[in-house]
């Protein structure tokens, strides 16, 4: 007996054809197909319509059901083969070889789903074995991913376990070392506390002790000047006397006795003011090694080039800043400028003064040795040496070739606020917090002498180019002209009404700018000893005032951050801003062509 199927494939006349496919009895695949038996009552003969086949299939399936319920999957129609299960008839037929039932199946499954009368959308899911091991077997394997992406978890957080318990256990190591060294410390600092008390007895003593040094010393001081003016009248008196000779040898010996006493603490201390007041061509003043003064009737040999560079132009508003570097970690209290070269020294707050090269500012050389803030600085006049002032009270001369202190100068009793050399370079002047200036000799390492006359801090001090005349200002508002020669007193100018900072002359010397802690500057005639001309730049205070090579710029620098710039013809003033803080100190170069500033912000600003 053969079956017929009737195939549909697609072809090149049209998109399908129809092919006859016989099914012999025996089957290739060596099935044996059941012979279902044909029930009488099912099928009727053609005299039963469809209602009645019908009926007779549902009685006969409804007794044929047990009496158990049935899941409710179970109950829902099984008429169309949902998607699921076409998937397992394929692996069904596949598995068991029977190519030619899986040809007609997928050949008679497409050609309805092509045509649109298979609507998968409403087959039911119909549970069976092949779905729900397939569930089962996608849980297994989500359920093992879980499970290895746990047992990975848990790797790691045991190893960060083991790494966090060492790290506890190290830093218990180390808080038992620190607690230990804890209490060393604190036992230490208890037992240096009770040898610090057992010694306060013998500190007050030792105080006590010096207070009444202090007190002797003071008039010890007092007898010994009292001594000295005696000695200085007896030997006035023996000049002048026709006396025998053994009375002049007696008073001999008798004004050589104290100049040992003078000179012995002298070689041992070197800036004992060891003079007798006044008088320079005393026998008892004089040292071996002592300088002599240069003549005050020398003729300045700059004056041609200063009169040819007074006939040049130039006007404020025509500086502009070119550069600016980070000289010092601190404040630049001074600024000096090297005799011949564009070279520039500063000093600062930091301890330390500095050798620039300029306009580029490359850095030449460092020097540190003082133990406080430094001043002030004043380049020899050979230009191979620096004196330094400080708050350690000392002035310092430091030689360029040994880069190192060459002579320390010890004797002002307070702070060194500024240093000036001497045009023939033998002798350095310097001012102090204690009220006093003091002339140093470099040859004899001595000081010649100590000029007193303000009664209050003297805060700059400068010696007029070839000449032995000093200029001082001071806080008890006014200047000074001093003779070098004598140590007295020439002439006072009197007009400030608060404390001088800076005075200065300019080329020529016969005017001085001076300027005030209310930014008031003043232009003095040194001739006529009179106030020129009076400028309010403050309300800051002004901290220091400088001429250009011509002398017809002054330069004035301002705590409020800028350079004041006066023409001192037309007293036009103008500022030049460019400081992150207080201007301490300015200078020119030696044509005017460059200004250089510097403040409490620790730069340098190089104007053009």
């Amino acid at each position: 007996m053969a079956t017929v199927f009737e195939s549909t494939e697609e072809s090149v006349d049209g998109p399908y054809y129809l092919e006859k496919v016989s099914v012999p009895e025996e089957s290739e695949d060596g099935f044996e197909y059941e012979e279902i038996a044909v029930e009488e009552e099912s099928v009727a003969e053609g005299e039963e319509d469809l209602e009645a086949t019908v009926k007779a299939l549902r009685d006969r399936t409804d007794l044929s059901e047990p009496v158990t319920e049935r899941p409710a999957s179970a109950k829902q129609p099984i008429d169309h083969i949902p998607e699921v299960v076409d998937d397992f008839l394929r692996n069904f037929l596949v598995k068991m070889g029977m190519t030619r039932t899986l040809d007609c199946f997928q050949t008679e499954w497409f050609e309805l789903l092509h045509k649109g009368t298979l609507k998968t959308d409403e087959v039911g899911f119909i549970p069976d074995v092949y779905t729900h091991n397939q569930l089962l077997d996608n849980e297994l394997k989500n359920v093992q991913r879980e499970r290895d992406s746990y047992k990975q978890a848990a790797f790691q957080a045991g190893e960060t376990i083991v790494k966090l318990q060492k790290e506890r256990d190290f830093h218990r190591l180390q808080h038992k070392r620190v607690v230990q060294e804890k209490n060393r410390l604190v036992e230490d600092i208890k037992r240096l506390k009770r040898h610090y008390a057992s010694y306060e007895p013998a500190l007050k003593q030792l105080s006590e002790k010096y207070q009444t040094a202090l007190r002797q010393k003071m008039l010890v001081s007092i007898e010994r000047d009292r001594v000295y003016s005696q000695v200085h009248d007896l030997d006035s008196t023996l000049r002048h006397s026709h006396s025998s000779s053994g009375t002049r040898s007696r008073a001999t010996e008798s004004q050589k006795g104290p100049e040992k006493v003078q000179r012995s603490p002298e070689r041992r201390t070197r800036p004992a003011d060891g003079t007798a007041p006044y008088d320079p061509n005393s026998t008892t003043s004089k040292h071996p090694k002592d300088s002599e003064f240069p003549s005050s009737t020398r003729i300045n040999p700059l004056l041609p080039q200063i009169k040819a560079l007074s006939a040049q132009s130039t006007k404020v508003s025509n500086f502009s800043m070119i550069k600016s570097l980070k000289a010092h970690t601190m404040a630049v209290s001074c600024l000096a400028l090297h005799p011949r070269k564009l070279v520039v020294a500063s000093t600062s707050d930091d301890h330390l003064w500095r050798l620039w090269g300029m306009p580029e500012g490359e850095m030449i050389m460092t020097g540190e040795g003082h133990t406080d803030w430094l001043s002030s600085c004043s380049f020899h006049p050979s230009g191979g040496c620096l004196a330094t002032t400080s708050g350690d009270t000392t002035v310092r001369i430091w030689d360029f070739a040994k880069g190192c202190c060459v002579l320390t100068l010890e004797g002002h009793g307070h702070a060194t606020w500024g240093c000036s050399f001497h045009t023939c370079g033998d002798f350095v002047a310097s001012c102090s917090m204690d009220n006093t200036a003091k002339v140093w000799d470099l040859n004899s390492e001595r000081c010649r002498y100590t000029l007193r006359g303000h009664v209050d801090s003297v805060n700059s001090i400068t010696f007029l180019p070839f000449s032995n005349i000093l200029l001082t200002s001071s806080a008890d508002k006014t200047l000074s002209l001093w003779d070098a020669r004598t140590g007295l007193c020439a002439q006072t100018f009197y007009g400030h009404k608060h404390s001088c900072n800076s005075a200065a002359f300019n080329a020529m010397g016969d005017t001085i700018a001076s300027c005030d802690s209310c930014g008031v500057v003043k232009l003095w005639d040194v001739r006529n000893v009179s106030n020129m001309v009076t400028m309010d730049t403050g309300p800051q205070p002004s901290n220091q005032v400088a001429f250009s090579a011509n002398g017809r710029v002054l330069a004035v620098a301002s705590n409020d951050g800028s350079v004041k710039l006066v023409e001192v013809a037309s007293l036009h003033l103008s500022s030049l801003t460019g400081h992150n803080d207080a201007v301490q100190s300015v200078i020119f170069d030696h044509k005017g062509e460059y200004l250089l500033s510097a403040g409490s912000d620790g730069e340098i600003c190089i104007w053009s």
